[in-house]
């Protein structure tokens, strides 16, 4: 056919699996995710309560949040690549640290070095953390130093770039679905570690297990990933020479998208009914010491209930709701749930009233990721599919960048009630805003 190119090297992708053969490299592309999810959780519930030792108060720990954001959002790109159409990310939501960038590391250098190079950069992090533990040391400048690293750990868009590669089209989207399970035992198995290894062998034995983790994660990874998952696949798509790359960071590209019919309302919506949730999510971790006066283990159970709600809501409720009502109906729903958690959120005085919040709260967000993502790629062309979903993966981090300043200012000035009362606030004016004017819904997708 004119304009396709064959994939490079189609013709002997069985040489390119090394020791492992094609399941073989999918099945340890799952652990190695669980691995860094895991790892990841486990540094989330430890570090509080390492900079709260040290010394810093809330607003120094939301410097240094804000640090790590910048950093993954600043890294991502240089790991990221040309996402295809039918790509989506964990539990169908675009993966927060990918961009549609093109000829970037992982397609330039190959899986086992991106893997390799994502888990070394891990192992550094925790290093850093383990010596900030130790008091002889300036531990909070290797606490700040530490943050640095976190610029190469992009292990998940490594891992769908192999699972993509890997997989046929028609098997692509439950392949990058099952990352949504890797992500909850990632949550649930990191956060109770993390937490009982920090009260039972004090808090240098998490960091000191993450880097030993990691550092197995580096030697399988150069060991048994192929260096080159390209050719594995028959079904690779090229996009056609002199043809359009989009990026997230195109400026025409995201102006032309946004001004499309129905576009900017439902994007609107994404950004400001979940910004102050994120901004509490941010804060969480502060909030679980300060207010709820938990442990660092009773943390990391907390967390591990989250996970497990998570797992159950996106993976079992949502799609059975999806079956019988419309997304317009849905997105309502999820910005009435968000605007009611919030009040409770504010009355709320104990970790036992949090944990009845916490189902409304997964809910609302889980709802508004899924059905906010699925109308807008209806609303844009095939072709602007995979722009649109990295306009809305940049979402996140762009929160996780902003919001750990922000937060740490209103929690020290207005305390934990501040966060549900500016819930309940945004989202009953976006609610007011969807009956006067509803959202149009598109079944089939431009064309």
């Amino acid at each position: 056919m004119r304009g396709a190119r064959a994939p490079r090297g189609q013709g002997h992708p069985s040489s390119k699996m090394g020791a492992l053969h094609r399941p073989g490299v999918l099945l340890l592309t799952y652990v190695l995710a669980a691995l860094e999810f895991a790892c990841l959780f486990m540094q989330f519930s430890t570090v509080p309560y390492l900079a709260r030792r040290l010394g810093l108060d809330s607003i120094a720990f939301g410097y240094l949040q804000t640090i790590f954001g910048v950093l993954q959002l600043l890294g991502g790109p240089v790991f990221g690549r040309q996402k295809r159409q039918d790509e989506k990310g964990i539990w169908g939501v675009p993966c927060m640290l990918e961009r549609t960038q093109t000829g970037r590391f992982a397609d330039q250098r190959g899986a086992r070095a991106a893997f390799t190079l994502s888990f070394l950069a891990a192992s550094a992090l925790f290093l850093l953390l383990a010596a900030a533990c130790s008091p002889g040391l300036p531990g909070v400048a290797l606490l700040f130093i530490s943050r640095l690293p976190s610029a190469l750990m992009h292990t998940l868009p490594a891992a769908q770039m192999v699972i993509t590669d890997l997989s046929p089209p028609e098997e692509r989207p439950a392949a990058l679905g099952r990352l949504g399970f890797c992500f909850g035992v990632g949550i649930i198995f990191g956060s109770l570690l993390g937490g009982t290894l920090s009260t039972t062998c004090g808090i240098q034995c998490p960091p000191l297990v993450g880097l030993t983790a990691n550092l197995l994660g580096a030697v399988l990874s150069f060991i048994f990933i192929p260096a080159n998952t390209k050719g594995a696949s028959a079904d690779t798509q090229v996009a056609p020479p002199g043809g359009p790359k989009a990026s997230v960071f195109d400026l025409k590209a995201i102006t032309r998208l946004l001004l499309l019919p129905g576009v900017l309302p439902i994007f609107l919506i994404k950004v400001i009914s979940g910004f102050p949730s994120g901004l509490f999510q941010i804060m969480f971790s502060i909030i679980a010491m300060d207010f709820f006066q938990l442990e660092a283990a009773q943390t990391g159970y907390l967390m591990s209930y989250f996970g497990v709600l998570q797992m159950v809501i996106q993976g079992l409720v949502i799609g059975r709701l999806s079956n019988h009502f419309s997304e317009g109906a849905l997105l309502q729903a999820s910005v009435l749930a968000f605007a009611v958690t919030g009040l409770a959120m504010a009355l709320m005085s104990n970790v036992f009233h949090f944990c009845l919040v916490v189902p409304g709260l997964v809910f609302s967000l889980c709802t508004l990721n899924v059905v906010t993502d699925s109308m807008l790629t209806k609303a844009v062309s095939a072709s602007d599919t995979g722009t649109m979903l990295g306009l809305c993966a940049s979402v996140q981090p762009l929160t996780r960048t902003m919001g750990p300043t922000l937060g740490s200012l209103l929690y020290h000035s207005f305390g934990v009630a501040v966060f549900g009362h500016v819930q309940a606030a945004v989202n009953l004016l976006v609610l007011l805003a969807l009956w006067r004017k509803p959202v149009p819904e598109k079944r089939d997708k431009l064309r």
